[in-house]
């Protein structure tokens, strides 16, 4: 389960990147591009994968 928690984790946090750099117009190339919304969900995004993987690295110990 800790594997699969870590995996998601990753997988919100590189999501989270890629949305942020669309949003802000870095990464162009969809319908997100030059939108501040998605940079905002994002942040929020790789936010949440960054607690998700502090938690389950966190409570390993």
């Amino acid at each position: 389960m800790r594997l699969f928690a870590k995996i998601v984790a990753c997988l919100l946090i590189v999501m989270g990147v890629i949305w942020i750099l669309q949003g802000v117009n870095i990464l162009p190339g969809s319908f997100m591009t030059g939108d501040i919304r998605w940079a905002w969900r994002g942040a929020c995004a790789a936010a949440a994968g960054i607690l998700l993987l502090v938690f389950v690295i966190r409570k390993r110990r």
